[in-house]
């Protein structure tokens, strides 16, 4: 019964409604893709899996029509990172929030045109969302491993070679904090390659990956957003391609 509770209080929530389709849409594509390659006995169950996780990224889409206001009001609140002790994190964190600005008019000019709304190329539009949202990632890898080099030093370092140092509680924040960057790191990863592999033949491996693959580097990365959520309660956060 807590477990139901807590669900249904997840999905009251926009962001945690995102999280549950988007976990869902790439498992059923993971499924669907492992049936169709595996199992021909089963390819038309997996063919129906592999539409309803279509369906379902297309839900998203539409959904993230009105994503721009909250990504510019993170931004906005973000500004020039002036909380950030490192230069370098500041800069690609500033750099990572623009790229994230840019790709949501990108992607709904995309839609619009698939949709027969505006008279434009919509391949174009869709390649130049999915660069902006491969920027972003690229530029939050970058980040995390910065952050990640940065609390291992200090919790490394002379200053804290002695316990007495440094507060008990204040060492489990930064471990954890450091746990959050991995998470991340791993999540913003398996992002990439999938971003990568949905822009225009010839660059890296773009095309290469069978639905199961994308299916399955999409549901770490879902698992892992969902599971750092869990442990943030709640807290703000830029919305997530």
């Amino acid at each position: 019964m807590a477990a139901l509770t807590g669900l249904a209080s997840a999905l009251e929530s926009y962001r945690g409604r995102d999280r549950l389709i988007r976990t869902l849409g790439y498992c059923f594509q993971l499924v669907g893709g492992v049936l169709v390659e595996r199992c021909p006995a089963r390819s038309e169950v997996g063919t129906r899996l592999l539409t309803l996780s279509s369906q379902l990224s297309h839900c998203r889409t539409v959904l993230r029509l009105f994503d721009d206001v909250a990504m510019f009001i993170y931004t906005k609140q973000y500004g020039l990172g002036a909380e950030e002790e490192d230069i370098f994190v500041r800069c690609v964190s500033v750099l990572g929030n623009l790229a994230d600005q840019l790709y949501y008019p990108c992607e709904h000019i995309a839609w619009a045109a698939d949709a027969k709304i505006l008279r434009v190329d919509s391949a174009r539009w869709w390649t130049l969302s999915t660069a902006f949202w491969g920027l972003s990632l690229l530029l939050g890898i970058a980040r995390s491993l910065r952050m990640i080099l940065m609390l291992r030093r200090r919790l490394r370092g002379p200053a804290v070679a002695f316990t007495s140092r440094l507060p008990r509680t204040k060492r489990r924040a930064m471990e954890a904090q450091v746990q959050s960057e991995v998470l991340t790191l791993l999540s913003n990863v398996a992002d990439l390659a999938n971003a990568v592999h949905w822009l225009p033949p010839g660059v890296l491996w773009a095309g290469r990956f069978p639905p199961w693959l994308v299916g399955l580097l999409g549901t770490v990365s879902s698992l892992l957003s969902v599971y750092q959520a869990v442990r943030a309660g709640g807290q703000a956060e830029a919305p997530t391609p």
